[in-house]
């Protein structure tokens, strides 16, 4: 699969310190249909799990923004 960042995106992730490493380990492991998805994952290294939102077209996945999800649970309260 092709992923692309957006502008925006790649703003968030040098903003709150994310590699783009990350993010693409994160929607590697997870399959999509197309459309617009939201993925929620605990990162180890991370206080607060990562929200990462993409849209998927043709086998294309387009990241739109991605952010620590601070109103979420927090490590250790998903455990």
């Amino acid at each position: 699969m092709i992923i692309n960042f957006s502008r925006h995106a790649r703003r968030r992730a040098k903003l709150y310190k994310i590699p783009e490493d990350i993010i693409r380990e994160i929607l590697l492991d997870t399959d999509f249909s197309d459309g617009e998805h939201e993925v929620i994952k605990n990162v180890t290294g991370f206080k607060y799990p990562i929200k990462t939102v993409v849209a998927v077209e043709a086998g294309t996945i387009t990241v739109i923004t991605n952010y620590p999800l601070k109103k979420g649970k927090t490590n250790e309260n998903s455990l």
